[in-house]
């Protein structure tokens, strides 16, 4: 791996896991009495699955949560030993290593509640495999559908009845349209609670709430929230202003500068030669392009820090490398460039960013491609070495 002057990367995405681990305890104390799960799928939004899911833990997160099986079952491996769900498979998804494994399953449909009870009949599990069934509340994307619920209920209950599977939790998920929406997706999850109870199935969670709906609306709280965006210091929804709470930026991106050159009034840059010099300048080049997860529509509006001082990107983000417009400032070979991380330090947020070029946070810090090494600082003894 390429270093800079600076003994950092050449490109680098450092991870503060101490801050982590403080968002934790925030949320932790904001959302009381509700258990928090801290969501790490997509390798925890770009920041490093399992070195972030072992400082949640250890900090305190109740539950830890997943899109796939296969994300959960490398977190076991990696030691990981909260309760952990995951929610969203496919057909090949291995429920009896899952199940094996201690991974409780969300379920989308009665043909996965079939699966997963063979899972433990074929010996996965020891006892019920554990289930969560997840429910369509209007979002339109996986969850039993109204039409097939009662079906499924009374299927559970059968299953639970004979000790194949265990119901531990009801979820859903709130579509943060506004609050009028939302409540009335609260008061649908709680009709089919009491439809699920009324069929024999009595679920130890309930859970609707992400970060937006944990933050900005009490009433969706119920058991549990599955917190993922606020957990790594950024905000779920231009609506949610996560200041009051501390939270604190885990990511930081930079590179190093690779050149600098002067160029007069009316030299072009990049391709297309869009942005050209209005004046004499200094260019700064970064080895950061769309091929690590900048998007093309920073082109002439992204913003970087260099030196303290913010400078704007100048002409189209390439794959491999960007150019910055640095005017007459002192910027030499080897500084370091940033791109995002904590405002309180001087750097530009993510969330500006993601004004910026017409997107969201989610977005920015989940893109961030594999050529740019993650360096994990702080966190619980080992999650800094960790290996997602």
């Amino acid at each position: 791996m390429t270093r800079a002057a600076d003994g950092r990367r050449t490109r680098e995405a450092r991870i503060d896991l101490d801050a982590l681990g403080r968002n934790v305890v925030r949320l932790r104390e904001a959302v009381a009495p509700a258990k928090v799960m801290v969501v790490v799928k997509a390798q925890a939004y770009g920041h490093g699955a399992l070195p972030a899911a072992l400082a949640a833990e250890a900090a305190g997160a109740d539950w830890l949560g997943t899109a796939d099986l296969e994300e959960a079952l490398a977190l076991r491996r990696g030691g990981v030993r909260a309760p952990l769900l995951a929610w969203l498979h496919g057909t090949g998804a291995d429920f009896r290593a899952g199940a094996a494994a201690g991974i409780d399953l969300g379920l989308s449909s009665l043909l996965q509640l079939e699966r997963a009870a063979d899972a433990g009949d074929a010996g996965g599990a020891d006892g019920p495999v554990r289930v969560h069934l997840k429910l369509d509340t209007g979002l339109g994307r996986n969850g039993i559908p109204p039409r097939d619920v009662e079906a499924v209920f009374r299927r559970a209950a059968e299953l639970e009845h004979a000790g194949r599977v265990r119901v531990v939790g009801l979820f859903s998920h709130l579509s943060n349209t506004d609050r009028e929406e939302d409540l009335g997706q609260l008061a649908a999850f709680e009709r089919l609670v009491e439809l699920a109870r009324g069929e024999g199935v009595e679920p130890e969670l309930r859970h609707l709430a992400a970060s937006a709906g944990a933050l900005a609306l009490p009433e969706t709280r119920l058991d549990l929230v599955r917190l993922g965006i606020a957990s790594y210091g950024l905000s779920p929804d231009p609506r949610v202003d996560v200041a009051p709470l501390g939270l604190e930026p885990v990511m930081e991106l930079s590179a190093e500068v690779v050149a600098v050159r002067r160029v007069p009034a009316g030299h072009g840059v990049s391709y297309g030669l869009t942005w050209r010099a209005p004046r004499e300048t200094g260019l700064a080049l970064l080895p950061l392009g769309y091929g690590d997860g900048i998007p093309r529509a920073a082109s002439d509006r992204g913003i970087v820090v260099i030196r303290g001082e913010r400078f704007t990107i100048a002409g189209r983000v390439a794959m491999d490398q960007l150019v910055v417009d640095i005017g007459d400032a002192p910027v030499e070979v080897g500084d370091r460039a940033v791109l995002w991380g904590d405002p309180a330090a001087g750097a530009p947020s993510v969330e500006a960013w993601a004004d910026a070029v017409g997107t969201i946070d989610y977005e920015l810090v989940t893109r961030v491609g594999g050529r740019v090494e993650r360096v994990h600082v702080g966190g619980p003894e080992g999650a800094a070495e960790a290996e997602a």
